[in-house]
C-alpha cells in the first residue's frame, strides 16, 4: 500500500511538472505569435526549429524566450546565477526553467498551499532548502500559516496562528521590513515552525508585500547551518517572495479580508477625536511615495486653521510637511501600513506652517491599518488637559489620592489613586473622613482626633500621619491633610483634601536611623581600637626618645605616626646592649595597617630580642625570625634588617630580608652598603640570608630607616633613594638634629609610618 501510494504521488507530481512546462512552452508560442505575425500552428513549427537548432530543448528555450520579452525581476536573476556559473539542478533543468516553472506553479496555484510546495519544488529544493512556510500578515500584526510544505501536518497545526508580539523570525522580518538571514537559528533562540533548539539550522525569512504593504512572510529552511550565500540568491529568494505577494494580495482582498471603505468612513464619522482615513498613493512602478487624505471627520480641526475642504484630497506629504521629519507622523504611518502593527503615543508634536512660521502642536495620536487603509486620531491636547494630566500623573508618582466631601448634601468624591490606597474597588463606597479611627491603628486614635478638631471644629488646615489598615490586612504609612471651604457668607461648603502612601519614606528613615546608630557604633569602636593600638605602639616606641651613648656609639631614634590616625602601622626600631656587650640595631616594618599590624609588630620585635641574647650571628638571627613570622603570626608578612655592632672591633655584622639596606656617611660622601640577599620574612617557612660586614671608623655616621620615609606614588624607588643620599651629604652635626632634618624634608606621600635610627661612632 505505501508503494502504491508513493507511486501515485510521483505520477502525480509528473504530470504536474509537465503540465507547468507545457503552460511555458504556450506561453512562448503566444510570444512567437505576436512577434513574427504568424498563426499558432506555425509558432510552434518555429520553436521546435529554434530548439533543434540551439541545441535546447523547447523547454529551456521556451523559458529564454520568456526572460528575453519581460525583462523581469526573475530574468535577472537568472542571467546573475549563469553568470556565477550555478549548476542547473535536479533533473538537468537549467536555472531559467526551474525559475519560471516556479512563476507559473504560483500564478496556477489554486491556493497558498500550492504555491509553497511549487516554490520547494522548483526553486527552493536545488538551492538545498528542505521547507517552506508562507504566513499572511493580519491587519493586528498577527500571522496566520497559510501555506507549507516540508514540515509535518502536525508541525503545521501547531503554529497555524501566532498573536501580536511573539518573536519569531517572520515576525522579526515583518517588523524590521527587511529580509533576515540566520546562519543558525538555535543561536538566536527565536522559536519557529519545524525547528528544534537544540539542531543547528539555517533560515531565510523575506517579507512579500506590494505598494509599501508587507502582506505577508515567506520562510525558507535548511536542515544546518547556512553559509554565506552571492548576492545573487539573496535577489532570486527576494523574486521568489514577490511571486507570493500576489497570491497574499488576492488574500488580502477578499470580502472577509477587506474592510469596506465605506464602513471606515463611518467608524471614522462616528468618532469623538478629530481623525483622518490616509490611502496609499502609489508610483508608475507600484512603490508607495504618500497618503492621500481620502476623508476627515467633522470633529476633524486643522492646526493651521485650514477648512476640512483644502485638507480632504491632498496628500499627507504636502498638507503636512513637518511630518516627514525623522522619526515624524509620515514614518510612524507607514510603518502601520506596512506591518499592520498599530501604533499609540500620548505626546507627539505636529509642526504646522502658518504664513511660513512653524506652529508646533501637542497631541495624542493613533495610527491603525484597516484592509489597504489607515486610520489616523489625533487629540490636540489643549492647556488644561496637560495640565489635568500632569496633575494625574504626579498623583500617581506621588502615590496621592484625593477627595472631597460635600458638607451640604454628604456626597464623598474620590479619585482612583485614593480607592487604590485604602485598597478598595471603584464600586465601593468612599470612607467618610470622620470614620477615619474605624480604619487606622488604634494607637493612632489620638492623632487623628486632634487632626478633626482642626479641620471640623476650629476649621482650619489640619494634616497627621497614621497607620492605615487595609481590608487585605496589610498596614500602609499613610499622611492626610485636609482644608475646610466657605462661601461669601462664611458657611462650610466643603472639605477637601489628599492622602499620601509614605510607607516606603517611612521604613527608608527607620533603616537609616538603625544604620546612622551602627555606624555611630561601629565609628566608636574604631576610634577606641586605634587609640588603643597607639598607645600600645608609642609605649614601645616614642616618637622620640633623647641620645643614648654607649661602648663609643652616639645613637638616636625616631618614630612618626602615619599622617592619618587611622592607618596605625607596622613599623619598629630597636636598639639595645646585649648580655654579650654587642649591640642589637634593627629596624623592621610589618605589612599593612591596623591592631593586626601592630600586634605583629610587637611579636616579631620582642622575638628578635630574645633570640638575639643567644648570640646567633644576623643571619641566623634573620632565619630564625622568618620562622617565627610564617609558624607563630597570622598572614603577617615583613621586611626587616638585623645589625650587631663589635665595640671592640668596631665591626657591624648585618643581614637583610627584603628591607632597603642601611646608608653610611662618611667624609661627607653617602652610599648605601652593598646589596646582600634575603627574602622578605613570612613568605616560606624555610629561608636562608647572606650576611654583610662592614668596618666603621671615627666620624662615621650610619641610618637605618623604613620606606615610609622616601616612597612616594609618583616616583620611583630609585629616584627617592638618590634623593635620600643627596640629603644626607648635607647633614647637621648633631645627629638629633639630623635626623629631625630629614624627617621634615621628607617628600613621601604614602601616608605610611615611619622609623629611622642613626648611629654615630665616636
Amino acid at each position: 500500500m505505501a508503494a502504491t501510494i508513493e507511486r501515485l504521488r510521483d505520477q502525480i507530481a509528473r504530470a504536474q511538472h509537465a503540465a507547468e512546462g507545457r503552460a511555458l512552452i504556450e506561453l512562448a508560442k503566444g510570444i512567437l505569435v505576436e512577434r513574427l505575425h504568424c498563426g499558432p500552428t506555425e509558432a510552434a513549427l518555429q520553436l521546435a526549429t529554434l530548439a533543434g537548432q540551439s541545441g535546447l530543448s523547447q523547454l529551456e528555450l521556451a523559458a529564454d524566450l520568456i526572460n528575453q520579452a519581460a525583462q523581469d525581476r526573475l530574468t535577472q536573476v537568472s542571467h546573475e546565477l549563469l553568470a556565477e556559473h550555478r549548476p542547473a539542478g535536479a533533473g538537468g533543468d537549467s536555472v531559467a526553467v526551474r525559475l519560471r516553472e516556479a512563476e507559473s506553479g504560483v500564478l496556477g496555484a489554486s491556493d497558498s498551499q500550492m504555491v509553497a510546495e511549487s516554490l520547494l519544488q522548483h526553486a527552493l529544493t536545488p538551492m538545498g532548502a528542505t521547507a517552506v512556510a508562507l504566513w499572511s500578515a493580519g491587519p493586528d500584526a498577527s500571522l496566520t500559516l497559510v501555506g507549507f510544505a516540508g514540515h509535518s501536518t502536525e508541525e503545521a497545526r501547531r503554529w497555524h496562528y501566532v498573536p501580536p508580539g511573539v518573536a519569531t523570525p517572520a515576525r522579526r522580518a515583518l517588523m524590521e521590513r527587511r529580509t533576515v538571514w540566520f546562519a543558525d537559528l538555535a543561536e538566536t533562540g527565536l522559536p519557529s515552525i519545524g525547528h528544534r533548539q537544540d539542531v543547528p539550522a539555517g533560515r531565510v525569512v523575506v517579507p512579500a508585500g506590494t505598494g509599501g504593504r508587507i502582506l505577508g512572510v515567506l520562510e525558507i529552511s535548511w536542515p544546518g547551518p547556512l553559509q554565506p550565500q552571492p548576492s545573487a540568491i539573496h535577489r532570486q529568494v527576494e523574486a521568489l517572495a514577490e511571486l507570493c505577494a500576489h497570491t497574499l494580495e488576492d488574500r488580502a482582498t477578499t470580502p472577509a479580508a477587506a474592510p469596506n471603505l465605506a464602513e471606515l468612513i463611518e467608524l471614522a464619522d462616528a468618532l469623538a477625536d478629530p481623525a483622518l482615513v490616509l490611502r496609499p498613493e502609489l508610483d508608475s512602478g507600484g512603490l508607495l511615495t504618500d497618503f492621500r487624505i481620502h476623508h476627515t471627520n467633522a470633529r476633524f480641526a486643522d492646526p493651521a486653521g485650514r477648512p476640512r475642504s483644502l485638507v480632504d484630497g491632498a496628500l499627507l506629504l504636502e498638507a503636512y510637511p513637518s511630518a516627514a521629519e525623522e522619526h515624524g507622523l509620515f514614518e510612524k504611518v507607514e510603518h502601520v501600513h506596512a506591518t499592520g502593527e498599530a501604533f499609540h503615543t500620548e505626546r507627539m508634536t505636529l509642526t504646522s506652517l502658518i504664513d511660513h512660521v512653524p506652529l508646533a502642536t501637542v497631541a495624542d495620536v493613533s495610527i491603525t491599518r484597516h484592509g489597504d487603509c489607515v486610520l489616523l486620531i489625533w487629540r490636540v491636547q489643549n492647556e488644561s488637559l496637560r495640565l489635568a494630566s500632569l496633575l494625574q500623573h504626579a498623583q500617581r508618582l506621588g502615590r496621592i489620592g484625593g477627595f472631597e466631601e460635600n458638607s451640604q448634601t454628604g456626597e464623598i468624591t474620590w479619585n482612583s489613586q485614593l480607592y487604590d490606597l485604602y485598597g478598595l474597588e471603584p464600586a465601593d463606597r468612599p470612607i467618610p473622613l470622620e470614620h477615619l479611627r474605624e480604619h487606622a491603628h488604634p494607637d493612632d486614635a489620638a492623632a487623628i482626633g486632634r487632626f478633626l478638631r482642626t479641620v471640623h471644629h476650629h476649621r482650619r488646615r489640619g494634616s497627621t500621619a497614621f497607620r492605615l489598615l487595609r481590608p487585605d490586612g496589610s498596614t500602609r504609612h499613610i499622611r492626610v491633610v485636609a482644608e475646610p471651604v466657605f462661601d461669601a457668607d462664611d458657611r462650610l461648603l466643603a472639605v477637601r483634601g489628599a492622602y499620601q502612601d509614605i510607607s516606603a519614606q517611612h521604613w527608608t528613615e527607620v533603616a537609616l536611623a538603625a544604620t546612622r546608630d551602627q555606624l555611630a557604633h561601629s565609628e566608636q569602636q574604631a576610634v577606641e581600637r586605634n587609640r588603643l593600638t597607639l598607645q600600645l605602639q608609642h609605649a614601645i616606641m616614642p616618637p622620640a626618645q633623647g641620645p643614648v651613648e654607649a661602648f663609643g656609639l652616639n645613637i638616636a631614634v625616631r618614630y612618626r605616626p602615619a599622617e592619618e590616625g587611622h592607618l596605625v602601622g607596622g613599623d619598629w626600631y630597636d636598639a639595645v646592649v646585649l648580655p654579650s656587650k654587642k649591640i642589637l640595631l634593627s629596624v623592621g616594618d610589618v605589612a599593612g595597617h591596623g591592631v593586626e599590624a601592630a600586634t605583629g609588630m610587637v611579636v616579631l620585635r620582642n622575638a628578635l630580642r630574645g633570640l638575639a641574647t643567644t648570640g646567633a650571628s644576623p643571619a641566623q638571627l634573620m632565619g630564625w625570625l622568618n620562622l617565627v613570622t610564617h609558624h607563630l603570626t597570622e598572614r603577617v608578612t615583613a621586611t626587616a634588617i638585623c645589625g650587631l655592632y663589635d665595640p671592640e672591633t668596631r665591626v657591624l655584622r648585618w643581614a637583610r630580608a627584603g628591607h632597603l639596606p642601611p646608608v653610611l656617611v662618611r667624609g661627607g660622601a653617602a652610599e648605601e652598603l652593598p646589596m646582600i640577599t634575603g627574602i622578605m620574612l613570612g613568605v616560606i617557612s624555610e629561608a636562608e640570608y647572606e650576611e654583610g660586614v662592614v668596618q666603621l671608623e671615627r666620624e662615621d655616621t650610619l641610618f637605618m630607616y623604613t620606606d615610609g620615609l622616601i616612597e612616594r606614588r609618583d616616583v620611583t624607588l630609585e629616584r627617592s633613594q638618590e634623593r635620600l643620599l643627596a640629603t644626607l651629604t648635607r647633614l647637621d652635626t648633631v645627629l638629633e638634629h639630623s635626623l629631625d632634618r630629614l624627617l621634615i624634608h621628607s617628600n613621601s606621600d604614602t601616608d605610611d609610618d615611619t622609623c629611622l635610627i642613626g648611629v654615630e661612632v665616636l
